[in-house]
């Protein structure tokens, strides 16, 4: 259902607008701007298409960052907080817990305007309260701002005012489901990912961004009839459910494809999948597209190319979140890489794109086609790993010792949640991609009265495990494959990283740490206390030659349960804030 901007939905929608004040001498964001951001500006969740999360400003290094300070803190409404501000030209714009989205002076912290969307009285019935805010990010385009309700509604907001200019419904909650992932702009098309319980559900789409008409959807999962469709062996058609729930896509503008992971497939365990553990493939392609990258034209959805890291899952292992696109050469260490194509010639430069599991594993694929180039266990080569072995052309083979074979199987299982809903980060000068991780494993018992197959199910110890270096931060060669752990501590994070070109890598943790540390070692080079949790969100911008670093504080999801779970850190819960910090102000 369509709904243009007119009077009368003007009329009607004001009172759920509270609009402080206006934004000044606003000028539209052109897909140039995107394309090739200025480097003061942050405009998508990781600042760039690629998904490197770098930024190129350089006020603040390693010979200064010591001089940090706040700059401005505000309170946020209550909610599930995992989102990641934009920055465009001196005002901030997100997201915010509860369901709204802010414009805030990205100087001081004042409001400007705040959306306030009336949500339906019954959707906390289907989707929870704890939820009802939970989205990853917002994108800006021209002169809008578009948000994915949690009513099921693609928003596009004048950027300038906060008031409603369109909007579209894409989904229904009352079918359970959501859009809890994110959201970019590309090709003038918004591109929205989402959760789902019926294959009716699980889809990408992209709607025009000046009406919001659908140009196209792209379903996460095939049916019988379509190609690969037989993969799913004999489970009906709207069964056939796998999430594309977590970070957004990557976009290469030369090649106009974009590239998005798609999470698990469910229920959980293949014996509540199939009713047996041999109702799909041990090996890939089984559960497509599950824990797999799909490769989509930007013009039409079409597919291009998909790749699957973890075939015909078994235990919710979730291979989600953003794909990295870089340019390097094909040179891994045959010391540090355990899985590598033997048909690729060394020494050639590459576009690759790069995906880190949460359920762990590192893989490099070639842009163009998907072709495999390597791949390397992640965190650590553990013998309980969900993944037995990678042969030479890419093929993906699960443990089958680690699957459920009976109702009432129990399996330690490595690794999960060792990465998820914060980003990684990439430094094109270090040629190194940084990881933030949890040393987690997964316990799990298969149990059929469950409609998701399992239970119980909690994080666990890995064998052999240092607790006091539970939480650590990986930095990786992507040329080599080589991984160092540069920064360990026992408590958890989930924070993204964020790397400059003053070879600054900043992260915070659960334990209110925010710290920046060098980005060759690791050495701590900062550190503040802040008032809570550090959700995902980090991010630096300029403003009249200023630099920034804006971090958010409050609870997400799973994320933040799990490594608790496990680590007994007395975390302070429902703090959400944001918390900005600059070099103090030169003398004139």
């Amino acid at each position: 259902m369509l709904r243009n901007s007119s009077a009368a939905v003007a009329a009607l929608c004001a009172f759920a607008t509270g609009a402080f004040a206006q934004v000044a001498d606003f000028k539209p964001v052109t897909s140039e701007a995107l394309t090739k951001p200025d480097p003061a500006e942050w405009l998508m969740i990781n600042r760039t298409y690629d998904e490197q999360r770098y930024s190129p400003l350089s006020e603040i290094g390693r010979g200064n960052v010591s001089q940090l300070r706040t700059e401005w803190v505000r309170g946020l409404p209550a909610g599930t907080n995992e989102a990641t501000p934009l920055v465009w030209r001196g005002v901030m714009y997100l997201a915010a817990p509860g369901g709204s989205v802010m414009a805030f002076n990205a100087t001081t912290g004042d409001t400007i305007w705040t959306y306030n969307r009336n949500y339906p009285r019954e959707m906390t019935d289907f989707v929870g309260s704890a939820n009802a805010s939970r989205t990853k990010n917002i994108a800006i385009f021209e002169d809008m701002i578009f948000y994915m309700s949690h009513d099921g509604f693609l928003v596009a907001l004048d950027a300038v005012s906060g008031k409603l200019k369109w909007e579209t419904k894409t989904q229904d909650f009352k079918e359970m489901t959501q859009s809890t992932g994110g959201i970019m702009v590309a090709d003038g098309k918004v591109i929205t990912n989402r959760t789902c319980e019926t294959r009716s559900g699980c889809f990408i789409s992209a709607h025009d961004a000046k009406d919001g008409k659908e140009v196209w959807k792209f379903y996460t999962t095939p049916a019988k009839a379509d190609p690969n469709g037989e993969t799913w062996g004999n489970v009906p058609d709207e069964k056939r459910i796998a999430s594309s729930w977590g970070l957004p896509g990557s976009y290469d503008p030369v090649r106009k494809v974009v590239y998005w992971a798609i999470a698990n497939p469910k229920p959980y365990t293949r014996l509540s999948r199939h009713g047996s553990p041999e109702g799909t493939g041990r090996a890939s392609p089984s559960d497509l597209y599950s824990n797999s990258t799909v490769a989509l034209e930007v013009a039409t959805g079409k597919l291009v190319w998909y790749y699957q890291h973890l075939p015909g899952d078994d235990w919710d292992a979730d291979h989600i979140h953003e794909r990295t696109l870089i340019r390097t050469k094909f040179e891994p260490d045959l010391k540090s890489v355990k899985w590598v194509n033997p048909k690729i010639q060394r020494g050639q430069e590459r576009d690759m794109v790069i995906a880190v599991g949460e359920a762990g594993g590192i893989w490099a694929l070639d842009r163009q086609t998907g072709q495999f180039l390597w791949a390397n266990p992640f965190p650590s080569d553990s013998p309980d790993s969900h993944i037995s072995k990678i042969d030479g052309d890419g093929k993906v083979h699960l443990n089958w010792d680690k699957v459920f074979k009976k109702d009432g199987d129990r399996s330690l299982v490595c690794f999960h949640n060792t990465r998820s809903f914060w980003s990684t980060a990439y430094h094109p000068g270090l040629n190194s991609l940084y990881i933030p991780y949890h040393d987690q494993c997964l316990d799990m018992t298969a149990n059929m009265k469950n409609p998701q197959g399992w239970g119980p199910r909690r994080s666990a110890v890995r064998p052999g495990a240092d607790m006091a270096k539970f939480s650590n931060i990986a930095k990786v060669n992507l040329s080599t494959g080589k991984i160092d752990v540069i920064h360990s501590q026992a408590e958890p994070g989930n924070g993204s990283a964020l790397v400059t070109a003053g070879n600054l890598l900043f992260w915070g943790d659960m334990n209110r740490r925010v710290r920046a540390l060098d980005a060759t070692n690791g050495k701590v080079l900062w550190q503040t206390i802040v008032g809570g949790i550090v959700q995902t969100s980090t991010i630096t911008y300029a403003v009249n030659g200023r630099q920034y670093v804006a971090i958010l504080t409050g609870d997400g999801q799973s994320g933040t349960a799990g490594p608790i779970g496990l680590t007994k850190m007395p975390a302070v819960r429902g703090h959400n804030a944001i918390y900005v910090f600059a070099l103090p102000q030169r003398k004139r």
